[in-house]
């Protein structure tokens, strides 16, 4: 008889940062969290195997909600028929093996009271909301057809669907678990909460970009874009880039002010809290840090992913836990890694980019 994964184990296949993050955390909200997680990854998983058509995947999204509704209200759910996604090449290893105990996953959740359920379920539904939505706008795109957002209103609700509303269920879990009735200010932590997510999804974007446009998705607004002469396939051209970069430079701009409202939501937890503190800044710390090498590449330059090396990640984490005991230092961090993170001199070379081609009349 196989052995049954642990949670723990399907966590560490599915996630490499995010995993430490939930590891530090206390007790109280570790499963909830763990939980949620790794259903959006499920749920993530079938939306982006590309090789399953754009419909089917939609189908089984939709299968997938309804049996986590239906577990979260106390009722049995039906585990989804996931061969489809199975038999494509796309999903690791650690993801395969997630859908295939996707049933003993979403059965811990009957496990939390109700209303851990509610939040549980509260957070996937707005997951999969957006990424049905996303299903819908790219599902016949590919790299000859690239469709893109049209204004920055739907950039917000996208970044919100996708994380700005993990950072929302993150913060009613701890208020309700960890410090009930210690923050007097609960609203404004609960706007900070959801401009920490949405920064962190914003890095993303601003990073995958050559990756999302060979797959024919592009997250920057096809209306600001027009704006600066350009069009969503021009992307794809390296050539473009000193057109896009004072675009890409304001993307860049509203991702350090979202991740420094996010910083300023974890020094206003309670100091107390070091493990949630702890696991709230290191993902923004490396997010501004990605922020300084963003801006010193060409975003269009598809050739190279650009990512913080463990080496640095590890400084970054162990920095932390130093100066934890110093207070006034340790609020500097986010500020000591914004540092590094200003706009290259001007007259820097542009990678060596040539003016964009003429088009034709």
């Amino acid at each position: 008889m196989v052995q049954s994964p642990s949670l723990e184990r399907l966590l560490r296949d599915v996630s490499r940062s995010f995993y430490l993050t939930l590891a530090i955390l206390p007790r109280a909200v570790k499963p909830q969290l763990r939980l949620a997680y790794l259903l959006a990854r499920a749920t993530d998983t079938v939306a982006d195997t590309e090789g399953v058509p754009a419909g089917r995947r939609r189908e089984i999204l939709a299968a997938t909600g309804a049996a986590i509704r239906d577990c979260g209200s106390g009722r049995r759910g039906v585990v989804p028929d996931f061969s489809d996604i199975l038999s494509r090449p796309g999903p690791t290893e650690g993801e395969r093996r997630l859908l295939g105990h996707f049933g003993e996953v979403l059965g811990r959740l009957g496990a939390f009271d109700a209303e851990d359920r509610a939040e549980v379920c509260g957070v996937l539904e707005t997951i999969t909301a957006g990424q049905d939505a996303d299903l819908v706008r790219f599902g016949g795109c590919g790299p000859d057809r690239i469709g893109a957002l049209d204004t920055d209103e739907e950039l917000q609700l996208y970044t919100y669907r996708v994380a700005g509303c993990v950072g929302e269920f993150w913060t009613r879990l701890c208020l309700r678990r960890l410090f009930p009735g210690m923050l007097p200010d609960r609203e404004r932590l609960l706007q900070d909460a959801v401009r920490f997510g949405k920064g962190l999804q914003l890095v993303n974007i601003l990073r995958d970009l050559p990756r999302d446009l060979a797959a024919g998705r592009c997250y920057i607004p096809s209306r600001r874009m027009a704006k600066y002469g350009l069009r969503p396939a021009d992307l794809g051209d390296g050539r473009y880039w000193r057109l896009f970069r004072p675009l890409y430079a304001r993307y860049l701009g509203e991702a350090e002010e979202h991740l420094a409202a996010g910083w300023r939501y974890t020094t206003a937890l309670p100091f107390r809290s070091v493990r949630v503190r702890l696991a709230s800044a290191w993902p923004l710390l490396i997010g501004v840090r990605t922020l300084g090498l963003l801006r010193s590449a060409n975003a269009l330059d598809g050739t190279a992913r650009v990512k913080v090396g463990r080496g640095a990640v590890r400084g970054l984490i162990l920095r932390s836990l130093l100066l934890y005991p110093f207070r006034a230092k340790w609020d500097r961090l986010f500020d000591e890694a914004r540092a590094l993170t200003s706009p290259p001199p001007p007259g820097r070379s542009e990678n060596g980019a040539p003016p964009p081609p003429a088009r034709p009349r």
